[in-house]
């Protein structure tokens, strides 16, 4: 297979990551994978929430390194999303005790875009079938010193499409406040913070890969069963967006957003609703993702997300979808069981 078909099979490949991205800054990167949502509870919470202070929830941790805890020892997490054309990706997690300081969990993260048809540069079949996928590696590690928390999360890299292969390192810094209640937590994290080692064929150059900056903020109402939450990303960048055209007259004008509009851009938000410490309910607002996904003629729910979540027994079960575009919605399941629970009724 020539470069030339090489380069043409990645952009189609990548066009799959683009919508999955909930808003994120696409097609300016490699491993974009990386910006995927995995958990159901922040699908349904606008797509990333990174202040959500959460004991039995060992997903957060993805999200903020730091939010691990030793309260979250011997739990497992599953998560699985059954997308369009065959994709389909997930995140599985397990925390557990260690004899140094802090808090040790490992997770592996993938999106598998299912089989291809090869195919000559003049579009004759060859007959063959190739597979197409991507992996990142997790080792998160946590402490806490009074009321912050700090960890980091290390990701080894592995992308594969057909016979060309790249492998890459990512590292996400976290850090936490918590209030002496632990009602209200702030949180600061930087994501992907690394390079492309091996490049796709020899002689490629080097690409980037998404660096994101965030901050968040949760609180959980004193004396209403409330939490709300809110997360600005891409904080290194303050345009998300180009200008538009606006070919109303008899010339064609650009127009920016106004503060307000590039502001929101960054904004994540998400309530959940705790009527009882075995059921909650969810729904989330990520603007950026309504204003690149939608259509102008009908806009719809583009952009909101709601979902729900349960406990039975040891098991956690979370259920999350998401709008971002009019042809459908993401639907994400994530399943958590606590460990300790089944070794202490044996």
């Amino acid at each position: 297979m020539t470069p030339m078909r090489k380069l043409i099979i990645l952009i189609i490949l990548q066009a799959f990551i683009y919508p999955m991205a909930f808003g994120q800054i696409g097609g300016e990167y490699t491993y974009d994978f990386l910006n995927l949502t995995n958990s159901a509870r922040m699908a349904a919470l606008g797509g990333n929430q990174v202040a959500l202070n959460d004991s039995t929830d060992l997903n957060v941790s993805y999200n903020n390194p730091s939010l691990l805890n030793s309260e979250m020892k011997n739990q497992l997490a599953v998560n699985y999303v059954d997308y369009f054309a065959g994709v389909n990706y997930g995140y599985a997690a397990y925390s557990f005790g260690t004899p140094l300081p802090g808090n040790l969990a490992v997770g592996v993260h993938y999106i598998n875009y299912g089989k291809f048809d090869e195919a000559l540069a003049t579009g004759e079949k060859t007959g063959a079938t190739f597979n197409a996928a991507e992996y990142a590696f997790n080792i998160i590690w946590s402490d806490r010193y009074k009321q912050f928390g700090y960890g980091i999360n290390l990701k080894p890299i592995l992308s594969t499409f057909e016979s060309y292969q790249s492998i890459g390192f990512a590292a996400d810094l976290g850090l936490s406040y918590y209030s002496k209640n632990q009602n209200m937590v702030a949180a600061l994290v930087a994501r992907n913070i690394g390079t492309q080692i091996t490049t796709y064929y020899e002689g490629a150059e080097n690409e980037s890969i998404p660096f994101d900056l965030q901050f968040g903020i949760s609180q959980r109402l004193q004396h209403a069963p409330i939490r709300l939450a809110a997360t600005l990303q891409h904080l290194q960048k303050w345009d998300l967006a180009k200008p538009e055209e606006d070919n109303s007259g008899t010339t064609t004008v650009y127009k920016e957003d106004n503060f307000t509009k590039k502001f929101m851009r960054h904004m994540v938000l998400g309530v959940e609703l705790l009527p009882s410490p075995n059921f909650t309910i969810r729904a989330g607002y990520n603007y950026q993702l309504r204003q690149e996904m939608k259509l102008d003629e009908k806009m719809s729910t583009v952009g909101f997300s709601w979902g729900f979540g349960f406990r039975i027994k040891r098991f956690h079960i979370n259920y999350g979808s998401a709008r971002y575009h009019l042809a459908g919605s993401s639907n994400l399941i994530s399943i958590a069981i606590n460990l300790n629970e089944g070794l202490r009724r044996n």
